[in-house]
């Protein structure tokens, strides 16, 4: 029979470290600009809604 291993547990990491290491290794989960922060009538695809509402066929209208 084996004896069970122990684990060490590491000391409580402090929340703005534990941030920091994460954004090093990932990069930042939160963009600067979201979408609710730009005008929705801005036309960042080249063709706005009004563009694709005109290419509905009829039959799906």
């Amino acid at each position: 029979m084996s004896t069970p291993r122990r684990t060490s547990v590491p000391p409580e990491e402090p929340e703005w470290k534990r941030r920091r290491r994460l954004a090093a290794a990932f990069g930042d989960a939160e963009p600067e600009q979201t979408s609710d922060d730009t005008d929705a009538r801005e036309d960042r695809s080249g063709k706005g809604d009004d563009w694709y509402r005109d290419q509905v066929p009829p039959h799906h209208g």
